[in-house]
Order: C-alpha cells, then structure tokens, then sequence
C-alpha cells in the first residue's frame, strides 16, 4: 500500500516547518520507501508498518504542539511493490510519448 499524508501541527502559529519536519524525520528514518514533496509525504509498505510510522510521526508533532491536523490517502492493492516510483514512472512513459 502506498500512503500519502500530511501532519499539520495546530495553534503553533505560520511556522511550522521544524514540528513537520520531526515528522519527515520520522518517515526517513523508518526505512520504508518515503517522498516528500511540498504538501504531502508518500511512503509504501504493508498495513500495519506504514500505519505504525503515520503515528509515530503523528506523535512526533505532538511533541511541539498540543492539537494535530492530520491528512491521509491511501491507496491499497495486494501485491504492488515499488508503486511510488513504477506509477511516476508510467505518467513520464506516457509524457514522453506525446512530446
């Protein structure tokens, strides 16, 4: 399964960058395949290692501000591997076929 989803820390004010990147670290630092890109973190693996990292990295934010946003898409098909760069992969194929 592939999860894409954003930890948003609340009531700390504009700069959050330091608490969302606690929990980028959280993501990196797991060892499951991750991307992070301006408005969410993707990372693909089985159910309960990816859901156990989602939290953690929850937890994470918690640690700097008392209430968590949290926003989360998942997409889940038995036996997929390698999604987060095979689906980018197909959209270039197909980008590149039209140039």
């Amino acid at each position: 399964m592939i999860v894409a989803f954003s930890v948003t820390p609340v009531g700390i004010g504009e700069e959050v960058g330091e608490a969302v990147a606690d929990a980028v670290r959280v993501v990196r630092e797991s060892g499951l395949p991750n991307h992070t890109d301006a408005m969410f973190t993707s990372i693909e693996g089985e159910w309960d290692e990816v859901m156990a990292v989602v939290k953690l990295a929850v937890e994470a934010v918690k640690l700097k501000a008392g209430r968590v946003s949290v926003v989360l898409k998942a997409d889940i098909r038995e036996g997929v591997t390698d999604g987060l760069t095979s689906k980018v992969a197909t959209i270039e194929r197909y980008l590149g076929a039209s140039s």
